[in-house]
């Protein structure tokens, strides 16, 4: 940074920052996303965090087969999930465009890497059901870890620490 006045409006610009994603917070916690079935037979409600906090099913329900009630329920499910997603991100949004125009960390320390350039990007997680041969697929193309030390096998080996019988 080159001057006190610098530092002052970021240090301004960073406490605004975080009374927004305060506020953000809090909305958030009140957000419900809805799923309705295209035949309207099955409507799924889920707060922010993903979990269903309400199922209602239309008086004619009883003419669907379980496997079809089933398969309603996971796509209502699939659609609030969407919903209340779509709602955070445009909550969320303005936060957003608002770090976008704060210069990086990198920006104001000499020799800092771009920390944020090297951040690993999450895949989207499956929604095939389990077993299914997508996620099978998905599985068997995951990476594997060849280097990593067996816990168990390693554990076992050492078998010496606080349960050990010699203490």
């Amino acid at each position: 940074m080159n001057n006190e006045a610098e530092t002052a409006s970021l240090l301004a610009t960073f406490s605004q920052q975080i009374s927004a994603i305060a506020e953000a917070a809090q909305k958030r916690a009140l957000l419900t996303g809805t799923g309705i079935t295209n035949d309207k037979r099955v409507t799924v409600t889920m707060n922010a965090d993903g979990a269903v906090i309400e199922t209602k099913f239309s008086s004619d329900i009883d003419e669907l087969t379980y496997d079809e009630i089933a398969k309603a329920v996971t796509t209502a499910a699939q659609r609030a999930l969407a919903d209340v997603g779509r709602q955070t991100e445009e909550l969320m949004q303005p936060i957003a465009d608002q770090r976008a125009a704060m210069p990086k960390l990198h920006e104001l320390i000499d020799n800092l890497p771009d920390l944020d350039s090297q951040a690993p990007t999450l895949p989207a997680a499956s929604m095939a059901p389990p077993n299914s041969p997508e996620r099978v697929r998905a599985e068997e193309a995951a990476p594997t870890f060849d280097n990593a030390e067996d816990h168990a096998r390693w554990t076992a080996e050492r078998r010496t620490g606080v349960t050990d019988s010699g203490w």
